[in-house]
């Protein structure tokens, strides 16, 4: 599961992948679900930057409460399920990253007492190269009770990569950049052929651990 990552600022995003214009995002060195975060989608001349709700709505969703655990969507399931199936289809978008962060069970001692406390221990991914990476994700169109649209989106995830399992047994669909147009192709609309630019996804990641 990815709960929480780094974004990067507007300016890094548009050096990052040659975009121009768009709203002006701060750099987010914990940004968690339910803040609005930069995304990048298809517009008229390639490439666009948008602000979303990191919290998936679809946009059929009337009940008055967004869906529960609705950050990430597992790629295994998302050709089949109703929350996911017609963003997965139709509605995919990228979401800029520096990093993000896993949590490991581990164990600390307290330096008073002496005893040995379970605790949550964070690891910082990233790529080698420190270089910006996109999440692969959902984006869905919500309407509210009075109609107002609001765009939010979703983080794709699969099973982690070998070397990052030890960690954690999930870890986000972060896509190469050769694979950014063909993700963002509202013509591509085949699962299989989802499901087979989600299979070449990155997986050769760095990481260290952070203070708890």
């Amino acid at each position: 599961m990815c709960g929480r990552y780094v974004s990067p600022d507007t300016a890094a995003i548009e050096r990052a992948w040659q975009i121009a214009g768009g709203e002006l995002f701060p750099q987010r060195f914990n940004a968690a679900p339910t803040m609005t975060v930069p995304i990048l989608r298809r517009g008229g001349n390639g490439m666009e930057l948008a602000a979303a709700r990191w919290w998936f709505v679809p946009a059929w969703w009337r009940k008055p409460k967004p869906p529960t655990h609705a950050f990430n969507a597992r790629a295994e399931d998302a050709a089949a399920k109703s929350m996911w199936r017609d963003a997965y289809s139709d509605s995919r978008c990228l979401i800029p990253a520096e990093g993000w962060y896993e949590w490991q069970a581990a164990e600390q001692t307290d330096p008073r007492t002496g005893e040995i406390k379970p605790i949550r221990q964070p690891h910082y991914f990233f790529r080698p190269d420190r270089t910006l990476l996109c999440f692969a994700g959902l984006m869905s169109l919500r309407r509210d009770a009075k109609e107002t649209p609001a765009l939010t989106c979703a983080i794709l995830t699969r099973d982690a990569a070998p070397a990052l399992a030890a960690i954690h047994d999930r870890m986000p669909v972060v896509l190469p950049e050769a694979l950014f147009a063909r993700w963002l192709d509202p013509a591509l609309r085949d699962p299989a052929a989802i499901e087979a630019i989600v299979a070449r996804a990155d997986s050769g990641f760095a990481h260290y651990p952070r203070t708890p």
